[in-house]
């Protein structure tokens, strides 16, 4: 039999203009002469943000504190400690919002609404892809589990060159999912209600069935890849629709997410209770499509968001971790406070370098174990890709959250210091350590556009700059 050579591009296209991304496939491959495996691999960029912080004593700790979830995946990571954000620093405002507008822009917000520039992801694509994405892709994709919603850059961290928004955050499940797998532009009735009973997979049975089936073109093991991967895509749509049948012409209507959003989400600044299943739900199954969106060549660029900036939630539960109870989250009743004040948030107002401050390496372990979750669904066996490597290996995730310390008496020590870790990219990084840069995040980010072929820096033009060589492969 022949060998059948389909396009990396290829997808599943349906009813009105839904598109179902392929996974990596053998017959995605040219043959050895006439390409080489590296140019089947796309140059992905993506940051990834958690809330409040990591103070900078307790990184010195290393994996036997709070980066204990990390250690799974230390040789895919370049972590880096002592990076600070001079530049993000405005004063009369703290570090919840000009810290997290400096992340993955090294630069200070310009009002209440957009950042200072341009972000990492956005300046990548635009060098690799100066005339747009390919029309099957979403441009940017931004998504996030968050709650706090004053002041954009809390919870978003994708920017254009003029530092507005790079696209429309995505913060439900279900919307992250119509987003990037059931995006249907149809104006008459009927086409709607046809959309409303179908699942995103019946749209495409037909091609399905071809792909699948005794006359495929595809070999045994794409077939069986393939087939895997629409069940796994099935299975998110039940969890994000919650679909109780799975009759084709009788699913009910997709439900909103049970948590808040929107204005609804943080009621005048005051919190939310929220329990650490409620919360871990919401991400993972979030999670869990953002990835899919990664491995399906659905997204390239964007960014993804757990908790925001400055988060206020009192958070209930069990915490567990590796088969040992790490903590039981009460946050109201230990702060002994309601509203605001009885809120998570309060420990890193609280951080005192002399106590063990057990409340704070709770959650901030915690939040970096469900960031390795997110990673570690662009790892693994079904993630590897044309050059041996997985997604993981191959992408440029940066990882960083808004600031160094936590409390609001210090500007200047509160963007010093802000951890940063970032993935491999391909072999350009120097993964499996971790390192002290000692160095501002401007000239850390500029490295990375450099290795990443950017042909541009960020910052001041007349700035003098400083080359962070360790950090190179």
């Amino acid at each position: 039999m022949k060998a059948t050579q389909i396009s990396r591009r290829t997808a599943l296209k349906g009813l009105g203009g839904i598109t179902i991304g392929l996974p990596f496939l053998e017959e995605m491959l040219a043959s050895t002469a006439a390409a080489a495996p590296q140019a089947a691999v796309p140059v992905r960029a993506f940051n990834v943000f958690f809330g409040l912080g990591i103070p900078a004593p307790i990184q010195t700790e290393g994996y036997d504190g709070v980066f204990e979830p990390l250690k799974p995946l230390a040789d895919k990571l370049l972590i880096m400690r002592n990076v600070d954000q001079v530049r993000c620093d405005q004063k009369g405002i703290n570090a919840h919002f000009d810290g997290a507008s400096g992340a993955f822009t090294a630069e200070p917000p310009d009002g209440e609404a957009r950042a200072g520039g341009p972000s990492l992801d956005q300046v990548i694509r635009r060098a690799h892809h100066p005339d747009g994405m390919p029309a099957d892709q979403v441009p940017t994709l931004v998504a996030g589990t968050f709650f706090r919603r004053s002041r954009v850059s809390r919870y978003v961290h994708s920017y254009n060159e003029d530092g507005t928004v790079a696209a429309m955050m995505q913060e439900t499940p279900r919307a992250l999912f119509e987003r990037v797998f059931g995006a249907v532009n149809i104006a008459d009735d009927d086409a709607r209600t046809r959309r409303l009973k179908l699942s995103v997979l019946d749209t495409v049975v037909d091609q399905y069935r071809l792909y699948t089936g005794q006359r495929s073109p595809l070999g045994a093991a794409s077939r069986a890849r393939l087939s895997e991967h629409l069940d796994r895509i099935r299975e998110y749509e039940q969890r994000a629709f919650a679909l109780e049948q799975q009759r084709a012409d009788a699913p009910k209507m997709p439900p909103r997410s049970e948590l808040a959003h929107g204005g609804a989400a943080d009621p005048g600044g005051e919190g939310i209770d929220i329990t650490l299943e409620e919360l871990r739900q919401e991400w993972r199954l979030l999670a869990d499509l953002y990835a899919l969106a990664i491995q399906t060549d659905r997204a390239r660029f964007g960014s993804i968001t757990f908790l925001a900036a400055g988060e206020r939630i009192r958070l209930t539960g069990k915490y567990e971790y590796d088969g040992r109870l790490v903590h039981e989250f009460n946050d109201s009743r230990q702060l002994n406070a309601s509203g605001s004040q009885g809120c998570s948030h309060e420990w890193w107002h609280r951080f005192n370098e002399k106590k063990d401050n057990q409340q704070l390496r709770a959650h901030a372990h915690m939040k970096l174990n469900e960031v390795a979750y997110f990673l570690s669904r662009l790892d693994g066996p079904d993630c590897v890709e044309a050059n041996g490597r997985t997604i993981l290996d191959n992408t440029l995730l940066t990882i960083s959250t808004e600031s160094g310390d936590g409390r609001h008496n210090d500007p200047k020590r509160e963007l010093s210091g802000v951890f940063h870790a970032i993935t491999g990219a391909n072999g350009r990084f120097r993964t499996g350590q971790i390192l002290d840069v000692n160095a501002e995040g401007l000239d850390v980010y500029n490295t990375m556009l450099d290795a990443m072929g950017a042909g541009r820096p960020l910052g001041p033009e007349k700035r003098d700059a400083r080359a962070i060589d360790a950090i190179r492969a």
